[in-house]
């Protein structure tokens, strides 16, 4: 069985090449219910993400939420991926679960705003500073033509420390304590906030939201007016009707009713629903993740690492029988 670390799973998911995967796996579909939550003592919880396909693959997220934890100064968050063989149940690979879910989460978003965001689109506005926040911001470099990552933070340290990395990498990142809305191409949150940081009143026309915390109902990143502004689509609408804070308070408000949800993200990677329309519109894509991603993120990361373990087990294999030969002919010629 495979065992890939952080810095291996990250090198098996190149940010194309999983917006690829995720893109198929959208379009196929897959039996994924929604996340299992089991209360463990104190104030920890278990969740669980089974998903498994017709292409022969099962897996299950296990996370650990221990917020307690940060006292310790340990992490909040563990999780580990299993992918097993759907046929046999016998075991492929173990990966670690937070840098696929940051992987998965920033391509899922990306993906979306494909379709969703205009191509022109040079300025990205990141409210949040973590580690799917910094993967949004890589991913998003990768696939438009950014002239400008503006980060902000509820902590500004984190915020600078965030930008100095990409920065470092080549990014056009800066952090800025007065985010502005309305300069900005793309917004995408990832945070826990739990009162809105975008206003509709604030989003100009041509904007696309890219909501990605909020994902309880007691959480939100936009109020009900930027919402009800926006062409609004989410990765699965079981899912958001769910969990998504955003959508559901703005329903219970008033603002927007379920039929303002246009469509999921497999409507759009299959062409059923068009997605950004008008150049002027301002759309919205909210998710709260998804167990297929992380399927098809884990069999991805699989099959990369075996084929490139094949080339190094084949070098091994060409070493040791030169070897051999070179030990063989030296024994012959002495004899």
């Amino acid at each position: 069985m495979l065992h890939l670390d952080q810095a291996a799973v990250a090198a098996a998911l190149p940010w194309h090449d999983l917006i690829e995967a995720l893109a198929e796996m959208f379009r196929t579909g897959c039996s994924a219910p929604l996340r299992h939550r089991h209360s463990l003592p104190g104030e920890a919880m278990l969740l669980l993400m089974p998903a498994w396909s017709t292409g022969g693959y099962s897996g299950v997220k296990i996370v650990h939420v221990h917020p307690g934890n940060a006292a310790l100064g340990r992490p909040a968050v563990h999780a580990t991926y299993l992918l097993s063989s759907a046929e046999t149940g016998e075991p492929i690979a173990l990966l670690d679960g937070a840098e696929l879910t940051d992987r998965r989460t920033a391509a899922a978003s990306v993906l979306a705003a494909r379709f969703l965001a205009r191509r022109d689109a040079r300025r990205l506005l990141l409210f949040g500073a973590g580690r799917i926040a910094a993967a949004l911001a890589e991913c998003y470099a990768a696939c438009f033509a950014l002239q400008e990552i503006a980060i902000t933070s509820r902590s500004p340290a984190r915020a600078e420390a965030l930008a100095a990395r990409l920065a470092a990498r080549g990014l056009p990142a800066r952090a800025t304590r007065h985010p502005d809305p309305a300069r900005a191409d793309i917004i995408s949150c990832a945070t826990l906030a739990r009162e809105p940081l975008l206003r509709g009143a604030d989003l100009r026309p041509g904007t696309h939201l890219d909501l990605v915390g909020a994902f309880r109902p007691d959480m939100r990143e936009a109020d009900g007016a930027a919402l009800a502004r926006a062409r609004l689509f989410v990765d699965t609408r079981a899912g958001a009707m769910a969990e998504a804070g955003d959508i559901l308070q703005a329903i219970a408000e008033g603002a927007i009713t379920p039929a303002a949800i246009l469509g999921e993200l497999a409507d759009l990677c299959r062409g059923s629903l068009p997605g950004r329309t008008a150049e002027e519109e301002i759309t919205a894509f909210k998710s709260v993740g998804w167990a297929g991603e992380d399927l098809a993120a884990a069999v991805l990361a699989a099959r990369r690492a075996c084929a490139r373990s094949r080339p190094a087990a084949a070098e091994a294999d060409q070493a040791a029988s030169a070897s051999a030969d070179a030990e063989g002919g030296g024994h012959g010629g002495s004899g």
